[in-house]
């Protein structure tokens, strides 16, 4: 934006001078902060609005209540899976071991811990270096933490009591790491039960639960993480309104995002406001992943955010901004993509394309319901993508079905319709053993991370997009079989562009979805959102209790 566009007034303050921006393009106060960055003199929109009392910032907060209940009910179902096979002996303890708290490479620095996910899953514990046990006859829970040191009490607080422990989880009795040995050496169990199984997204294995003296116990590693992922995939309603919860937060993050976007903001300033809002507001302290904030060219790139492309370019004039943000809240996640215009209304072009991506996800939206493959819900995806792009005269020279047919959907969308969510951003179950689909080696199908028949209580991304990434482009005009399809001077005019990613997260029901993720989509109400105009964000948990 250009400041000699705009109206000013300067206040002055003992700490720092503020400058608010009247924008005369879209009529939005912008509140501007100035500071020092190199040698330049750079002005930066502030992160957060000032909190005039205590009572606003307790109005401020919705953070979400502890229900030890909710852990209990998950190790419930899990014991009762042991319970209903034949080959479990019932003298036999089910271990698991929460994650340890490593130091960043050889120095004391500790990085912030979170918690090993299925741990979590059964326990809520947020503490490291924990054990679990649970007596697959009588479903009784014991806690393992570690004995600390008394001088621990100087550096990190109070050293808690496992009656402490007892207390917060409401498990049946809690003992220290120490005893674990003896503890089932009493027991004297015909089988442990422990997690090395094959994580079929991620491609790598559970870490499974060992203590010194362990040979000395019969020991099974494969049953008990299929049957944590078989839980995990069909959330109970207490998860559901967790997982609802979260996304609210994180829908309100991305809207405050909306309405504090400019022109000359850097993209990292996007991903420090989402993050700010949702752990200020939601208590929010872990990101469920690396946060993708993309502007113009950038959008194209599908994981942009990493290391290596760290969310550091200057936003543009006119530019789209492809926003890929969500918050964790003891470890159940969100994953919420919006995709805005940097100036606050979209070009022509923009809204072709956004509008496009915004068919492909309502059609796969209402077409969702138990019983339907998620494949199918893939390919339906590309045929909408296909369909509106020859609309828009990016394709041409084809019948839908001979642009299927070329897979020319895999190159404008070259990742899945979407991925299982929960204690996980791409949660696990979705690559189950025996999925296999005919088009799963192709481009797009085979980074499809949900190959299942859907069910009630299964929580998933919809998230399709169409990108103009110049490697899938170019791999496409080289292709005898697919550039024939492709107008290349209509193309010209959306190269550069980026891309439009719209996701949102979704219950599936008993007779379709309930669409947990709350952010304007249509283009007017993207556009008035940015204006400043009320969004209304519906709570949806009387929806979870009616509908499953």
């Amino acid at each position: 934006m250009c400041v000699a566009a705009a109206r000013m007034t300067i206040f002055t303050s003992p700490v720092h001078r503020l400058i608010f921006l009247r924008n005369s393009r879209y009529n939005r106060v912008i509140p501007y902060r100035s500071f020092t960055m190199g040698f330049n003199t750079e002005k930066v929109p502030l992160s957060a609005p000032a909190t005039k009392s205590l009572e606003d910032l307790s109005k401020a907060l919705n953070v979400y209540p502890f229900d030890c209940t909710m852990y209990a009910e998950n190790r419930n179902r899990v014991v009762k899976k042991f319970q209903e096979n034949r080959f479990v002996p019932k003298h036999s303890l089910l271990l698991l071991q929460g994650g340890s708290s490593p130091t960043r490479y050889e120095t004391d620095h500790e990085p912030l811990f979170r918690q090993e996910s299925n741990f979590a899953y059964l326990t809520g514990v947020k503490e490291p270096d924990c054990f679990l046990t649970i007596d697959v006859e009588t479903k009784d829970s014991t806690l393992f933490i570690p004995r600390l040191p008394a001088e621990y009490a100087v550096w990190m607080g109070k050293i808690r009591s496992c009656e402490d422990f007892k207390q917060e989880y409401k498990v049946e009795q809690v003992k220290y790491v120490d005893e674990l040995h003896s503890f089932i050496a009493d027991y004297d169990p015909e089988v442990i039960y422990t997690t090395r199984g094959y994580n079929a997204d991620s491609r790598r294995y559970a870490v499974e639960a060992k203590f010194e003296g362990i040979e000395q116990f019969r020991v099974d590693n494969g049953v008990l993480y299929q049957e944590l992922v078989k839980c995990r995939v069909i959330k109970t309603k207490k998860e559901l309104h967790m997982l609802a919860h979260i996304n609210r937060i994180s829908s309100e993050a991305h809207i405050w995002v909306m309405r504090n976007i400019h022109p000359r903001m850097t993209e990292f300033q996007l991903e420090s406001m989402f993050q700010h809002y949702v752990y200020f507001h939601g208590g929010c302290r872990h990101q469920a992943y690396t946060s993708i904030c993309c502007s113009g060219p950038q959008g194209s790139i599908l994981h942009y955010g990493h290391a290596g492309a760290p969310n550091d370019k200057v936003i543009g004039e006119d530019q789209i901004c492809l926003l890929d943000m969500g918050a964790e809240f003891r470890c159940y996640t969100s994953d919420i993509t919006c995709t805005i215009p940097s100036s606050g209304v979209f070009t022509e072009d923009q809204k072709l394309v956004y509008n496009a991506v915004l068919a492909t996800q309502r059609k796969v939206m209402e077409t969702m319901k138990p019983g339907i493959s998620y494949v199918d819900m893939h390919r339906l995806a590309y045929e909408v993508v296909c369909d509106r792009l020859l609309q828009i005269g990016i394709l041409h020279n084809g019948s839908l079905e001979e642009l299927m047919q070329a897979n020319l959907g895999a190159v404008f969308m070259p990742h899945g319709l979407g991925h299982f969510m929960g204690l996980d951003t791409h949660d696990v179950g979705g690559r189950p053993k025996h999925s296999e689909f005919p088009d799963q080696s192709k481009p797009g199908y085979a980074s499809l991370r949900c190959c299942v028949v859907l069910e009630p209580g299964m929580v998933l991304t919809v998230e399709p997009g169409i990108y103009f990434n110049d490697y899938c482009l170019d791999t496409a005009l080289a292709s005898d079989c697919q550039s024939k399809y492709i107008n290349e001077s209509v193309l010209q005019r959306f190269r550069g562009m980026g891309g439009v990613r719209i996701e949102d997260d979704v219950i599936v029901t008993t007779t379709g979805i309930i669409n947990m993720s709350q952010c304007p989509r249509d283009v007017d109400d993207v556009e008035a959102t940015m204006k400043g105009e009320e969004w209304q964000i519906e709570k949806v948990d009387a929806q979870i209790d009616s509908e499953l």
